[in-house]
């Protein structure tokens, strides 16, 4: 098993991508904590890790506040004595082009896709230390990496100051052995993503931008998080890794 017994934390894992990489984490033998605001769901997961064999635990997680982080790692170290991954995956995406966004939708997706992850490093950082290291990961985006031309400008910031956060992490602290890198996915197949393709035009249009002419899929992001979690990355630090079919390419 690739993770065998590592301990990992997933914000936003109770369901969609988030609960995708708990599962494929779980079948490689990782103890596996999904930190999300979602019980049920998030319990749904675990006991769906356990029928399996798996090992997970659910945590209460508002990625957004200071003392709800600092609770998650002390719940992890009392469990577990140890943290070894931190992926930062929860966000959010209000889809307002600028000339229309309300400033207080522009907060709260900065609340959650950048100083969640900030936070979230913040009080991982101590406890992968005295573990001897480990791998942060967070979930970025294509927009991260480009402007594109079907988000909205706002996600795109955050995403952006996402992929510059892990580039910052990962040259402080690799003497540590801590190692920080993004995954920017494009379109990933989910219900979401479904019930949008219902308009036969938002289908074309996305499916029309990737060269290999499908959409990701969850299991595509949730192994690549599986191999940047594993040794076999031990050598890559502060790298930006586009998941998407050669969107990017151009």
């Amino acid at each position: 098993m690739r993770l065998k017994n590592k301990t990992t934390i997933i914000s936003g894992g109770a369901q969609g991508l988030g609960a995708a990489m708990a599962r494929r984490f779980a079948e490689e033998g990782a103890i596996v904590f999904i930190g999300d605001l979602k019980a049920e769901a998030g319990n749904a997961t675990v006991k769906e890790i356990k029928n399996k064999g798996g090992k997970a635990f659910f945590l209460p997680l508002d990625v957004t506040s200071d003392d709800s982080w600092k609770s998650a790692m002390e719940a992890i170290e009392k469990e577990t004595g140890r943290l070894d991954v931190l992926i930062n995956n929860a966000g959010i995406n209000i889809r307002e082009p600028i000339e229309v966004m309300k400033a207080e939708n522009f907060d709260a997706m900065l609340a959650v896709n950048v100083k969640g992850p900030f936070l979230g490093t913040k009080h991982a950082i101590p406890l992968l230390r005295r573990g001897g290291g480990g791998s942060i990961i967070n979930i970025s985006s294509i927009c991260g990496l480009i402007g594109h031309q079907y988000t909205p400008e706002a996600y795109t910031v955050t995403k952006g100051a996402l992929t510059l956060l892990t580039k910052s992490i990962a040259v402080r602290y690799a003497k540590d052995n801590i190692r920080c890198n993004s995954i920017h996915p494009s379109t990933v197949d989910t219900p979401l993503m479904q019930e949008l393709f219902k308009n036969p035009d938002r289908k074309k249009e996305r499916l029309g931008e990737v060269p290999l002419g499908r959409l990701a899929t969850e299991t595509d992001v949730a192994n690549t998080a599986l191999f940047l979690a594993s040794g076999e990355a031990s050598f890559l630090n502060g790298v930006a890794i586009p998941v998407d079919g050669g969107t990017t390419a151009d």
